[in-house]
């Protein structure tokens, strides 16, 4: 396994544990966290610069959605770019829990990310958030 690989399963593994740090340790300083603009509405869409950015971006999810586990099932390298394929158990405030789809590509420099792009569903996203 890559070192790039290994980089992008501990950050994943960060987010499933809820340790932001460890999810940051596979980012680079100055990494662009990348949403959907259709997200704008509640706060969650845009790009977030550096750990910082992330962590503001963390920090206000849960003022919008009751939680969130992310389930990576594919993930194809290519050079310095990573896409994963998976899935998101997403619940609103009120309680309700759907599984929506999710693509991140990930661009790597030296063993750490530069750009994390999250691509989804906004239309389903928006249904879960206003139900």
């Amino acid at each position: 396994m890559s070192a790039n690989l290994r980089a992008i399963r501990r950050s994943y593994e960060g987010f499933r544990t809820r340790d932001v740090e460890a999810l940051l340790s596979a980012m680079h300083p100055d990494v662009e966290w990348v949403h959907p603009d259709g997200m704008a509405k509640y706060g969650l869409g845009g790009t977030k610069h550096g750990h910082a950015g992330i962590k503001e971006f963390l920090a206000h999810v849960p003022t919008v959605l009751g939680g969130m586990r992310l389930e990576p099932r594919e993930f194809i390298e290519q050079g310095d770019r990573i896409v994963v394929f998976g899935t998101r158990e997403v619940t609103s405030r009120r309680g309700t829990t759907v599984t929506l789809d999710f693509v991140h590509s990930w661009t790597m420099r030296d063993g750490r990310a530069t750009r994390m792009e999250d691509i989804f569903d906004t239309v389903a996203f928006h249904e879960l958030i206003e139900s």
